[in-house]
């Protein structure tokens, strides 16, 4: 909680410097260096994806606040070494709609039995067994992590895995997700 508080007097501290025109380069550090933010947000193509209980879902149904979607699959391991740190995330931000987006062939129970051994059930959990949003959105390999503005539109991505949950991290989507 005291590291949490400090990187918020960081955040604000840098703000009142004018760090940059966003705000956002001196709070990419650590992991969240890899983070993307771009200079205009992008559209998404619209795709339709399955939850767990094979009911359609799409990522419309995000509209109207920030979002974090995490591409990932039970066979790799770096996704895997992140999900608990996205899990955190979610506790602590519960404003943040965070999406664990199954992509590719995941088998229905090594997802399950995953979902339910890294204690991340409270995860918004979709799948896309043909790999139709990431190959029409450039993902070339997992993890990828995009982050969606609540008009649905992607304006940061980071490429590998991350602790989502660090302080670092923390900072950064506060300055990104304004309070209303």
């Amino acid at each position: 909680m005291v590291l949490r508080l400090f990187m918020f007097a960081l955040l604000y501290t840098c703000f009142a410097l004018g760090a940059n025109a966003q705000g956002l380069d001196a709070l990419r550090v650590g992991d969240m260096e890899k983070l993307i933010v771009h200079p205009a947000p992008k559209d998404l193509p619209e795709a339709a994806f399955l939850g767990l209980d094979d009911a359609p879902r799409s990522l419309s149904e995000l509209k109207g606040r920030w979002a974090l979607v995490n591409f990932w699959a039970t066979w790799c391991s770096p996704c895997r070494k992140e999900m608990p740190f996205l899990g955190a995330l979610a506790k602590d931000m519960p404003d943040l709609a965070v999406v664990a987006l199954a992509t590719g062939r995941n088998p229905l129970s090594q997802l399950t039995r995953f979902i339910d051994e890294a204690g991340v059930a409270h995860l918004i959990h979709m799948r896309d067994p043909k790999s139709a949003l990431a190959s029409q959105i450039g993902i070339l390999g997992l993890p990828v992590t995009i982050i969606l503005n609540p008009q649905g539109q992607e304006v940061a991505r980071l490429i590998g895995d991350a602790d989502w949950h660090s302080a670092e991290a923390l900072a950064l989507l506060d300055a990104m997700m304004p309070a209303d």
